[in-house]
C-alpha cells in the first residue's frame, strides 16, 4: 500500500479538539504511519536567495492507503478538517 502525507494547514476556523480519538481511529485501522506538529525553521538554497518558509503548514500524518480516495476516507475525524481547516493529501511515491 502506499504511504499518503495529510498535511494540516494552520487555517482551522474553529479550535481543534479530539487528537487522542483521531490517532485510535488511525491505528485501530491499521494506517497510522507516524506524524508531528510543525514548528519553525528555515529554507535554504545553495546558489539563491532561500524562498520563504511555508508558515501556513502545522503539522504531518504519514499514512498508508490503497490510492487517494482510500486516503481522503481519514479525513472524517481529523480534528483540523472539523474544525474547517485545510488538509492537503499528498502521496509518497516509491523511488528507485
Amino acid at each position: 500500500m502506499p504511504d499518503y502525507l495529510l498535511l494540516m494547514h494552520d487555517d482551522a476556523t474553529e479550535a481543534t479538539r479530539g487528537w487522542d480519538e483521531y490517532f485510535r481511529r488511525l491505528r485501530a485501522a491499521g494506517v497510522f504511519q507516524g506524524g508531528s506538529a510543525i514548528g519553525g525553521g528555515m529554507t535554504a538554497r545553495k546558489d539563491a536567495t532561500p524562498a520563504p518558509l511555508a508558515a501556513h503548514l502545522g503539522g504531518f500524518i504519514r499514512i498508508a492507503a490503497r490510492d487517494l480516495e482510500h486516503a481522503q476516507t481519514f479525513l472524517d475525524g481529523n480534528p483540523v478538517y472539523e474544525a474547517g481547516g485545510t488538509v492537503e493529501i499528498r502521496e509518497l511515491p516509491v523511488t528507485g
